[in-house]
């Protein structure tokens, strides 16, 4: 099995929009060591779901949800979070002023 470290996924999505940051590819499963989310502006909040591929995001899917993130601010959160392929890493962000960074490892 090869290991390749990388960025997994960056996204400045939409104010209040549930977007995908990364999706584990076919015949992969990735770990997902940190996540940084970066506030480019004035305070807001931000959510985070992890879902198994084909599933719709439901409430128990949602890692932090309506987490504060003050003005230029950044939170970095240490995962360690273990994914099979397909499944996906979502975000949402209270206004169109945060840039979401996930690092970690994918696994063939």
């Amino acid at each position: 099995m090869a290991t390749t470290y990388k960025v997994l996924g960056q996204s400045n999505p939409a104010a209040t929009t549930l977007t995908t940051l990364y999706t584990v590819p076919v015949a992969n499963s990735a770990v997902c060591s940190t996540l940084a989310v970066a506030n480019l502006n004035t305070s807001t909040t931000f959510r985070i779901a992890i879902r198994p591929g084909g599933a719709a995001v439901a409430n128990q899917h949602y890692i932090a949800y309506d987490t504060p993130v003050n003005q230029y601010d950044t939170v970095f959160l240490t995962l360690g979070v273990t994914l099979a392929a397909n499944d996906v890493v979502s975000v949402y962000a209270g206004s169109a002023n945060v840039a979401f960074n996930l690092f970690g490892s994918e696994i063939a």
